[in-house]
């Protein structure tokens, strides 16, 4: 799904699924855009279910039913036993992030998980330059070394690379500031596809730019979330006496939907 649409010079949208809604609804916004998408779950997902199983079951179930192509995909894995256990449960891929080691043990640890992901038939991607905002411990400003990410790229083997451009985790508001440059320069030194993550700060139009400046797989989370919480407060301010879950988790869930489609337009708009 990703190389395909990095050699056209399109995007591919990737959106976390925190809860079955959230999968029901991105698959509904691909249909309806016509777009092939990717489902992610993050660790901390996982966590908050309390295992990663009964989710990743419902949303492979979920992505076998679509009328698209849809990839399953473990976000943010820290834990190469949780990247294991994704492969041994049918997802498709897998990020395996070891961004807070030390350079020479990320490289180590995401060789090791590369080689056994690859064995299975699963696609990786990992990460390099720390994405600023995550969990609040990557120090602001960080950029990706373009010379240091083809080196880590023929090292590990990895299938596609996320890298820090100027994008940060879980930002409410859409006014990143991406440095386009240094994505060109990423596009023409990394020979597999870039991936974009917190992409939730960053408007329709950069998003476009960056897709056109050498940016594939856009991650998008906060931003759903957003749309799906002021959905549940309408629903409940509307509805105060409520006690159905699905009076409100039903809104919430086509407010999804809705943006997945105008997004999945935003990354890959039609030809012609």
């Amino acid at each position: 799904m990703v190389r395909p649409a990095a050699l056209a010079g399109r995007g591919v949208g990737a959106f976390n699924v925190v809860q079955l809604e959230h999968a029901e609804a991105i698959v509904t916004g691909a249909e309806a855009a016509r777009r092939p998408v990717v489902l992610q779950i993050s660790e901390n997902t996982a966590k908050y279910h309390g295992a990663l199983a009964p989710l990743a079951h419902a949303t492979l179930a979920v992505a076998r039913a679509a009328r698209v192509p849809v990839a399953v995909h473990l976000d943010h894995a820290e834990s190469a036993a949780l990247a294991h256990e994704a492969v041994q449960l049918g997802f498709s891929s897998v990020m395996f992030d070891a961004s807070k080691l030390p350079y020479d043990e990320n490289l180590a640890a995401t060789a090791a998980v590369t080689e056994h992901c690859h064995r299975h038939g699963v696609w990786v991607e990992a990460e390099l330059g720390e994405v600023g905002g995550k969990d609040g411990a990557h120090a602001p400003g960080v950029r990706t070394d373009p010379a240091e990410a083809r080196e880590f790229v023929a090292a590990t083997g990895v299938d596609a690379l996320a890298v820090a451009v100027g994008s940060s985790h879980a930002m409410l508001t859409r006014d990143a500031v991406l440095d386009f440059a240094l994505i060109g320069e990423l596009r023409t030194s990394v020979p597999v596809p870039l991936v974009l993550h917190g992409s939730s700060g960053v408007g329709d139009d950069d998003l476009r730019r960056a897709v056109a400046a050498g940016m594939t797989k856009v991650n998008v989370a906060t931003h759903l979330n957003k749309a799906f919480t002021a959905a549940v407060r309408e629903q409940l301010a509307e509805r105060p006496e409520t006690a159905d879950p699905r009076t409100y988790l039903g809104p919430a869930r086509a407010a999804v939907a809705r943006e997945v489609e105008h997004l999945l337009n935003v990354l890959s708009p039609e030809v012609g």
